[in-house]
């Protein structure tokens, strides 16, 4: 059974300008990841300053390698993020 982990990430300046040539590959990467059951849930707060999400994994390292092989962290639109393991209670 997979584990659950909470990603929070920030967004770089002007990410509405910077994000639009890598918006297309990053939403349908997106799609494959939930239908797959990779991702859960993930959006950027409505300030556009941060990014949330729930991934499914077996462990930290594959959840990584999931976030930093996305176009937005590649191309500098996502700028840090941190992974915790998540225990969902309901």
């Amino acid at each position: 059974m997979s584990k659950k982990y909470v990603m929070w990430g920030t967004y770089c300046a002007d990410v509405l300008e910077k994000r639009a040539p890598y918006r297309q590959a990053h939403l349908d990467n997106l799609k494959a990841l939930k239908e797959s059951g990779q991702v859960i849930t993930i959006g950027p707060t409505q300030d556009l300053t941060m990014v949330f999400g729930v991934y499914a994994a077996e462990d930290e390292d594959s959840v990584r390698k999931l976030i930093e092989s996305d176009v937005y962290w590649q191309n500098q639109i996502w700028t840090s993020y941190e992974v915790r393991e998540w225990i969902q209670a309901f």
